[in-house]
Parts: C-alpha cells; structure tokens; sequence
C-alpha cells in the first residue's frame, strides 16, 4: 500500500475565542488540513500550501536532529505531556523544515491509532531496528517515557563518540588535501615561472632543482590524469565501499592495524558494544535477540562477527563473559566487569560503565592524536612546500655566490 505524502500548510483562522490566530500544519491534503483544525476548535480562512525554498531545498536530516528529537520526546513524556501533545509541540519548535515535516506526519500517523513504534518503523532511515525495538519494548511494558530516556542517552553518546572518531580521522586527512592542492599550484603555475628565469642564466641547474622542474613538467603535462584519477579513485572508493560487504570487512580489519588509529577504533567498538548491550538489557530484551542489534551497532566488521559468535555460543547455554572472552577481541578488564555484571544481577549497570570508561579512553586519545599530529603536519608542510621554495631559489643563490 502507498503511503500518503503529507503537506505543509500554512493558515489563518479564528479561535473559539474568535481572536486571529495563524499557525502552520500538516496534511494529505486542503480538506484534511481544514478538518483537523475545525476539530481543535478553529476556524480557518485562509489556506495555502507552504512554499518551498528558492534555493537549496530542503534540509538534510542528520543524526544529530533524530538524537535531539528523541531528547525532547523523552523529557516531553516524563514531564507527563501526552504523545500526539508531545509531537505537536516538538514538531513545531524544530527548526530544521524537513525533520518538522517527519515529525508531523509520525504525529498525524499516532492520531490514526498507529502505535509510537510503528510510525518509527516506517522511516527506517532514521530510525533503525533498535530504536524501533526499544520503543516497542516500552510500550509493552508501559513504561514509555523511561524507555525514552534511555534510547535519548544511547543516541547522544553513540553521536558523541562518532564525532570524536570523525575528527580524529578528518584532520590529518584535511590537512593532506590542502597541502596537495597548495603544491598542485605551485608546480602547475609558479614553478614555470622561475623556469623561464632559469633558461635565460645559460648555466646548470642543481640536480634538486632539476628534479622540481621535471615534477612540474608532468604535472602540466597530465594534471587532467592526476585529478582525474584521484577523483575516479575516491568515487570508486565509496562506491566500494557502499556495495562491497567484503571490501569493508577488509577495510575495517585493515583500519584496526593503523597505529594509534586503530587503538582508537578498537576503543570505540568496544564502547558502542557495551553501550547497546547494556540500553537493550535494561529495557528487559532478551540477550540473544539483543545480539542481532548490537552486532550492527559495533561500527567495526571484526567485531560485528564477534558479536555474531557470542549470540551463538550464548543461545547454547555459555555465559556471556565466556563467550565474550572465546572471541578474543575484548580486554581482561571488560571481561572480569561483565563477570561481576552477571554474578551480581547489575550487567547493564557494568556494561554502562565500561562504556562510559571506553568512550573517556577515546575521548583522551583524540585529544592526544590531535596534539601529536600537529606538529607532525606542521613539519611535513614545512618541509614539501618548503622544499618547492628551497629548489627554485637555490640557482639565484648560486648565481649570487658566482658573482
């Protein structure tokens, strides 16, 4: 069956009060739209759709607007809010158009008797089997707005540590594409230029100089091959990368060798396993179907598989410390903490804090990454575009010293 497109209207009416109000809503269509509005006591006279944007269309929704939306769905419900209430009022106060116009259609979606997990689970995009579920788990268990929290906690912290693993990988990879195009440039533009000086001198040239100048020859000859082929490679790349499950299982594993990288990613799978698992267990999901969810959640194919084992072995009767420990992919220290978890009753609560340690151990080592690197950049910028000046002065230094 086809969804119905819901529309923004924007509106003027009257209010049982008979005062001029004006206000913004969302509809399959005109008629609806003047319905739902005579059924909340107004009474609108005028009507038009809302226009688009003339530039740019629609925003995109990222994580962090689902992450958001969840918080203030989270804390609507305990403060006691009804849910379409809730909707409304989120929906509403967003200021990203096209999360307002998701959250009105879930919202016109609950008014038709659609339950909060089932109008999450029609926009999987946004919102993934483990949302959905735990959603659907709170409302079993009448216990929504606690449920609530806690999936607002997991999407905050799984969006923190996936930012500190963007910028640990952005900078150096920045940095290294601004100080290609910057040597692009000068041995495409500038370095001709002393080239030209040079052939009036009539003496030779130093080998170093010889060599930058049979660079820039190449790079004038074949720049369209160059940027082209880097263009072509990273294109081929993320192509790849979004259809190949073999080509990312070797890229994760190949990521996890990378030197103090792959620490910080090791770390990070770490933390996001115990972060899921310890939101799904709290919310009274069974450890083995809880595996499904937190196998995709590692962000890391060596783990995923390892999450997959550990289901396995545990649906046979081994506890999951032992499985966990079988795989060889976690720490001593989270092992034993499991251990405790699971003697004690409180696995959630130790799942927790191993998250919680892990995703400070990240936090710290990005930091430090970022100091590192640094100077690091600092020198190798240094010494290329450095080395470029050194080349196309030392004839005119040599000339100086001859007379």
């Amino acid at each position: 069956m086809a969804q119905v497109q819901n529309t923004s209207f924007v509106w003027e009416g009257l209010d049982k009060k008979g005062s001029k109000v004006k206000g913004e809503t969302m509809a399959a269509s005109e008629v609806l739209a003047r319905a739902e509005l005579r059924r909340q006591g107004i009474n609108p006279l005028k009507m038009r759709k809302k226009p688009k944007p003339l530039f740019g269309g629609k925003k995109k929704i990222i994580p962090k607007d689902i992450a958001v939306f969840l918080r203030q769905m989270a804390t609507m419900m305990e403060a006691g809010v009804p849910l379409v209430q809730a909707f409304d009022i989120v929906g509403r106060g967003h200021e990203n158009p096209s999360m307002q116009e998701l959250i009105m259609a879930m919202k016109a979606d609950v008014e038709g008797g659609t339950t909060f997990s089932a109008a999450l689970g029609k926009y999987p995009k946004y919102f993934d089997d483990l949302v959905v579920n735990l959603v659907n788990a709170g409302e079993q268990a009448g216990a929504l707005e606690t449920l609530l929290d806690k999936i607002a906690v997991y999407k905050e912290k799984t969006e923190s540590l996936k930012g500190k693993i963007k910028k640990a990988l952005f900078y150096p990879a920045a940095v290294l594409v601004v100080a290609f195009i910057v040597t692009s440039i000068l041995l495409i533009f500038v370095v001709p230029q002393f080239q030209d000086l040079f052939d009036g001198f009539g003496a030779d040239l130093p080998v170093f100089t010889l060599f930058v100048i049979g660079i820039s020859r190449f790079f004038q000859a074949y720049w369209w091959v160059i940027f082209g082929g880097i263009i072509a490679a990273v294109f081929g790349f993320r192509q790849m990368h979004r259809r190949s499950p073999a080509f990312r299982r070797r890229l994760d594993l190949l990521s996890l060798k990378i030197p103090v990288i792959g620490e910080v990613l090791r770390k990070a799978s770490i933390a996001r396993f115990a972060r899921t698992l310890s939101t799904m267990f709290a919310a009274g999901v069974p450890l083995v179907e809880a595996m499904d969810s937190v196998a995709g959640a590692t962000g890391n194919a060596l783990y995923q598989e390892g999450t997959l084992r550990i289901r396995d072995e545990t649906a046979s009767g081994t506890q999951l410390q032992q499985a966990m420990r079988n795989t060889g992919l976690f720490p001593n220290m989270v092992v034993q903490m499991v251990t405790i978890g699971e003697e004690s009753g409180a696995l959630d609560d130790m799942l927790d804090k191993v998250a919680d340690f892990y995703e400070e151990e990240v936090d710290n080592m990005v930091d430090s990454l970022s100091s590192l690197l640094e100077p690091m950049i600092m020198a190798f910028l240094g010494i290329v575009v450095g080395g470029l000046v050194v080349a196309m002065y030392l004839p005119i230094f040599q000339l100086g010293a001859v007379v």
